[in-house]
């Protein structure tokens, strides 16, 4: 079998944008019909220009190759041009590609990737949402710990054992600061709040974004800690891991890092100097299925678990579910919310979603098919980043 060529997709997603403004989606075909998908996550170029990197890198690397040889086509994109380091965008082009691969062999030999990856562990998957803004909000639930509280509950209703939230203020491009006493005491109200309401039947997901210097982020922990939440996410920068692990034994609650992160060697940066123990790789932006696969493994020998991130559409969403599927220390997955809406309408069939769980799917390969006609339909035309940080100083926040 061998590759034969490459098509890419970038979707616009309509409001509310769960997930993103878009989604940049690989198809890669063979000489024998079988098709693959796969995703990009990367947030540092215009979609339009990524999805020409995936090609380009493509028609260099993978075409003509037998996808069943992914190490030897991983090594080959990874070295391209001379890199042979965790460049973030390289990376994540490879992953895209890496994970149709998945989704072709998995097809070619009728098995979920999962399956070829050791085999299913966990019959379910135990998820997580974010706190969500909806319409007709009042207020800003990020600004009303009261509705942030109400909204929680309410998840908890629906099946969620474990809700994120992240009320620690904006991030920008000269972080990192010191939080200030506003946002320490409101974000200490979230969570207090917030564990009234659900009592002991969910865990606690404090969300932020590096914003904070090694004190900073030990004074907001500080905080925290009477109401145990299960993480403290990315509470210093990613560059330096030696720094998050200051934080990590200056406090009780686990640290949660990864989404910014690509290969197994950032991660083991990681583990190496404790920084954390809950390890949030992005499948789309990591290096895809076996480099995931690889890091967990690495992570299981220290006694850290793996908590794969989201912030994408529902290819990577489906291949993040494949690896929490056959990983012995998975901890739990992040969902956009139950998977509908949009993540829903893009594919053929929705990802299984029941009372707080992802039901892992047994299609071959990654379980789902891209919705060709409705990725066509849904075309994304502008050129915004898919995430952006405030490009000045947040002088008190």
């Amino acid at each position: 079998m061998k590759i034969t060529d490459i098509e890419t997709f970038v979707v616009g997603n309509p409001p509310p944008h769960l997930g993103g403004q878009y989604f940049v989606f690989v198809k890669l075909m063979t000489d024998t019909g079988i098709v693959g998908y796969g995703e990009v996550y990367t947030a540092t170029f215009s979609p339009h220009v990524v999805a020409t990197m995936t090609e380009d890198i493509a028609h260099r690397h993978v075409i003509g190759m037998d996808p069943f040889h992914i190490e030897r086509m991983w090594r080959r994109m990874y070295a391209s041009g001379f890199s042979m380091r965790p460049e973030l965008s390289l990376v994540s082009v490879m992953s895209g590609l890496e994970m149709a691969c998945w989704d072709i062999v998995g097809k070619a030999v009728d098995k979920p990737a999962y399956e070829l990856l050791g085999g299913k562990v966990h019959e379910k998957i135990r998820s997580y949402t974010y706190i969500y803004p909806e319409d007709g909000d009042a207020t800003d639930v990020y600004a009303d710990p009261d509705l942030a509280a109400e909204r929680a509950a309410r998840y908890v209703t629906e099946g969620f054992t474990a809700v994120k939230f992240d009320p620690a203020g904006p991030y920008s491009a000269f972080d990192p600061r010191q939080p200030s006493q506003e946002r320490l005491e409101l974000s200490e109200l979230f969570v207090r709040r917030i564990r009234e309401a659900v009592g002991t039947k969910a865990d606690l997901l404090f969300g932020t974004h590096g914003q904070f210097t090694t004190s900073g982020a030990i004074r907001m922990a500080r905080r925290l800690e009477p109401y145990d939440p299960l993480w403290f996410e990315e509470p210093t920068p990613p560059d330096r891991p030696e720094e998050m692990g200051k934080v990590a034994r200056a406090t009780t609650i686990p640290i949660a890092t990864g989404e910014r992160l690509a290969t197994k060697y950032e991660f083991a940066r990681v583990l190496e100097t404790g920084a954390a123990s809950i390890l949030q790789m992005a499948l789309g932006r990591v290096g895809g299925l076996l480099e995931g696969k690889k890091i967990a493994g690495m992570a299981e020998a220290h006694y850290a678990q793996i908590a794969p991130h989201l912030y994408c559409g529902p290819i990577e969403g489906a291949a993040n579910a494949q690896l929490a599927t056959c990983t012995p220390n998975f901890l739990i997955l992040e969902s956009i919310y139950q998977w509908g809406g949009f993540h829903a309408e893009v594919l053929k069939s929705p990802m299984r979603w029941e009372e707080g769980f992802v039901i892992p799917s047994d299609a071959p390969g990654l379980g789902v098919e891209l919705d060709e006609d409705v990725a066509r339909a849904h075309p994304y035309e502008d050129t915004a980043l898919h995430l952006e940080m405030a490009p000045d100083p947040v002088d008190f926040g």
